[in-house]
């Protein structure tokens, strides 16, 4: 045996596995998979582009005129501007008090949801647990098959008696199925050693949930969490039929769809406008209500990216 095959054989690192390629990178690639890349890339840019350039025609029209939206069938930045449609919208009070509520809707509702998938989907995470099976079945059952809505009505307006408050809106939907069985199959994957240890130590169910099982779970947390706000800022049929009685608490996207709708006939209450204003068009109104309700549920986006799809992809691939 040579000196040099000797060294190797003794050396510390000599028993760990050689790096190999598992893909064409650089020199290794094939034109094949080149072409294959270009391919991908321009296929990916083609989407961004058709899904970016209608919202930029969107922001461009709501700063439009009348004039201007009728004679040019696309344009991403306005000849005139014109800030009309935006005064029209924020001419009352009433705007803010419905960020206000879609604020509280929004945020109360997103920690009730996250809360019952939570505790939910923990427990029946164990099959330790008595019934578990049973209870499955019920969950799966309620995925393919509800009530409808004359009985949802009838039992959040008569028989719970929560009409024309906030609770008709949160509670209903307190949970989803699905998202709770994906956050089920993610705590099924997380090392049962960890829980043990953990039990051990004197932590209850309770607090190997809170000590151990949340903070390894951010990422899935923070996914479902973005799906469940943006749900309940884009929601408006509940607060429709639920508060007609309560107008003071309607969301935002129930202003927004009465605004939509006294711009087709009146001019709305323009008791807070200048004397030369000029009344907008309607499909410029129609553009600045799409901008208005969008652009601050968009901005949540960013900080949650990074976990969004690390824990879509192991909540659906671990069961």
């Amino acid at each position: 045996m040579s000196k040099r095959s000797a060294e190797q054989i003794l050396s510390p690192r000599s028993h760990l596995p050689m790096k190999v390629s598992t893909g064409p990178v650089g020199a290794n690639a094939t034109v094949g998979s080149r072409v294959f890349d270009v391919v991908n890339y321009l296929f990916v840019t083609l989407v961004a582009i058709t899904t970016i350039i209608p919202f930029i025609y969107i922001i461009g029209a709501s700063f439009a005129t009348e004039y201007e939206i009728a004679t040019r069938p696309m344009f991403f930045i306005p000849q005139d501007v014109s800030v009309n449609a935006y005064k029209y919208i924020f001419s009352s009070n009433k705007i803010l008090r419905g960020f206000g509520n879609s604020l509280l809707i929004t945020s109360a509702g997103t920690a009730i949801n996250l809360f019952f998938t939570v505790t939910m989907a923990y427990a029946l995470s164990k099959t330790r647990l008595r019934g578990r099976n049973f209870f499955l079945n019920l969950v799966i059952f309620s995925m393919f098959f509800s009530g409808g809505m004359i009985p949802g009505y009838i039992i959040v307006a008569n028989v719970l008696n929560l009409k024309n408050t906030f609770w008709s809106v949160l509670l209903p939907g307190a949970i989803s199925a699905y998202n709770m069985m994906i956050v089920k199959n993610f705590f099924q994957g997380i090392p049962q050693e960890l829980e043990e240890s953990a039990s051990i130590d004197g932590c209850t169910d309770i607090g190997v949930l809170w000590k151990i099982v949340l903070p390894l779970s951010l990422p899935v947390l923070a996914t479902f969490g973005l799906f469940y706000a943006v749900g309940h800022w884009n929601a408006y049929f509940g607060a429709m039929i639920y508060m007609t009685g309560a107008k003071e608490k309607w969301p935002l996207q129930v202003l927004l769809r009465e605004l939509i709708i006294m711009s087709n006939g009146t001019a709305g209450d323009m008791t807070n406008m200048d004397a030369d204003f000029v009344q907008p068009p309607e499909q410029s109104i129609k553009m600045a209500v799409i901008v208005v309700s969008t652009v601050p549920i968009m901005c949540v986006y960013p900080f949650l990216q990074k976990y969004f799809v690390k824990g879509v992809m192991v909540g659906a691939l671990k069961g």
